[in-house]
């Protein structure tokens, strides 16, 4: 089990995620590092790119963390580089792990970001861990190989692989979703131009996730993959209706015909109960509560 006196080095740590989770490791005692592919911005910082070995080798050397957390990754789905992906999201990770067993490092836990959209577009209601995966874009197939190139290292190094669904916060770029449909409103925009306005997903809070995780780094569990999710689904349209209570206005949705992507999934509803059984049952926030949070968030 964890010592709140541990070291845990995240990677990715000023992305959206990474900068949720920082605080909250922080709050409980941890000492975070971070990895940072540009010049630190904080002492707590380390520059390294995921794509450079040595540099890897040297900071792990350093750090010698008792977990890792690996958040960084490309999360746009609709990313206009499919070899950025993989050579980002896949061979980012095979550096990483190699890194890791190259200093002789053997951590307590080293957590891996996958995602849902592995799991494609299955024919049941609601998607759990027993669910075959079959991605359909080049984003999943990226996630999906990290997972299988990890899954390799499991009888060296002690890991916990995370399929989040999706979630948001503030903090999060208004290319995606939520971040994007609030922001419109958050300038009192007449019009908002969407892509497929006919999907259902299951949203979660930045807060749930990174709760997740600190459980997760604190528990006794390995060697599983976990979905992070809330169990419900909600439409799109419910989304514009639930905005248009918050800011008190109805604003037109349009479609985009260039924002509309081949191969979307029209629904993507998680299980959650595998993750209530590892580590508990989890706050839960309802689609008013995420969006409130996001509409009432300063800048």
């Amino acid at each position: 089990m964890a010592s709140r006196s541990e070291t845990v080095l995240i990677t990715g740590v000023n992305g959206f995620t990474g900068h949720h989770l920082r605080r909250k490791l922080q709050a409980a005692g941890y000492r975070v590092v971070g990895l940072v592919r540009t010049p630190p911005l904080q002492a707590d910082e380390l520059a390294a790119d995921l794509a450079q070995p040595e540099a890897l080798r040297a900071v792990l050397a350093t750090v010698r963390p008792n977990c890792i957390v690996h958040l960084a990754a490309i999360t746009f789905v609709p990313h206009g580089d499919p070899a950025d992906l993989y050579q980002t999201n896949l061979f980012g990770t095979l550096n990483l792990l190699e890194a890791t067993l190259a200093v002789g490092l053997r951590p307590r836990k080293i957590l891996l970001a996958s995602s849902a959209t592995v799991y494609g577009n299955p024919p049941v209601e609601v998607i759990d861990e027993t669910v075959c995966p079959a991605p359909t874009h080049h984003y999943a197939m990226s996630k999906l190989a990290m997972e299988h190139l990890a899954r390799s290292y499991g009888d060296r190094l002690p890991l916990l692989i995370t399929r989040p669904f999706n979630y948001t916060g503030p903090g999060q770029d208004q290319r995606f979703l939520l971040p994007k449909i609030v922001s419109h409103y958050r300038d009192r925009r007449p019009v908002i131009e969407l892509g497929n306005l006919d999907v259902i997903r299951d949203f979660s809070d930045v807060r749930f996730v990174v709760e997740a995780c600190c459980r997760l780094l604190d528990s006794a569990v390995e060697g599983e993959t976990v979905n992070l999710c809330s169990g419900q689904g909600t439409a799109l349209g419910e989304l514009i209706e639930t905005m248009n209570r918050i800011a008190g206005y109805a604003i037109s949705v349009r479609t985009d015909p260039d924002l509309v992507r081949a191969g979307e999934l029209r629904k993507l509803v998680g299980c959650n109960r595998k993750l209530a059984a590892l580590i508990g049952e989890l706050p839960a926030y309802s689609i008013q509560d995420i969006l409130e949070n996001l509409y009432r968030a300063p800048g």
